[in-house]
């Protein structure tokens, strides 16, 4: 599977009952962290799993550049892989195991620090004292360069200010249930998210 910006966007969930990938969301670490509500769309195993943005909308997968700064290789029977991926917000914690061969494969080959492009699908899990961690199980991950960075830096502010503007219109159910979901938690601080990464590159 490749992790091209083009092949990100391909996909548009649920069809007349059959079932396709969902878009691969732009979404910056800072507000990715911030996740702590997860559900699943229909009452299958099959059906998808996704986190809540606070900016009001879904995801099921996103697609994520940054530099892969650390990475370890865990278990004996049952292999896997974390890392670290930073873009200009933070910091994504990824993982790729005997579930995703291929991905955990492309984990192992790359050396830190790299560029590198990630799809994958967003997972929280609760710590046992309380605290949320926001994971990205790895689907696909390729070494690129700075220039595929930035664009996706910019990408990525664009898809961020979309949605902040969204939210304030209001009108979907997702935006209602992420106004139920981070009653505290104002969207428009990651409009600053977004315009700070964009003065981090230079194009």
């Amino acid at each position: 599977m490749s992790a091209n910006p083009r092949d990100a966007g391909v996909g548009a969930g649920r069809r007349d009952g059959a079932f396709e990938r969902e878009p691969a969301r732009r979404v910056f670490a800072a507000e990715l962290r911030e996740c702590r509500y997860q559900f699943r769309d229909g009452e299958d195993e099959k059906s998808p799993t996704f986190v809540l943005l606070p900016t009001g909308e879904r995801s099921n997968r996103i697609f994520l550049v940054g530099t892969l700064t650390e990475k370890t290789r865990q278990g004996e029977q049952n292999i896997f892989y974390r890392g670290l991926v930073v873009d200009p917000t933070g910091t994504f914690f990824i993982m790729a195991g005997s579930y995703q061969p291929e991905a955990m494969q492309q984990l192992a080959k790359i050396e830190t620090p790299a560029f590198v492009a990630v799809i994958g699908k967003p997972n929280l899990y609760q710590k046992p004292d309380g605290s949320v961690l926001v994971s990205v199980r790895v689907e696909s991950i390729t070494v690129v360069d700075k220039d595929t960075r930035d664009l996706w830096t910019l990408d990525a502010a664009a898809r961020t200010l979309d949605r902040i503007d969204a939210f304030s219109k209001g009108g979907s159910p997702d935006i209602a249930k992420a106004k139920e979901q981070y009653p505290s938690l104002d969207p428009s601080v990651f409009r600053k998210t977004a315009y700070d990464a964009l003065a981090q590159i230079r194009i």
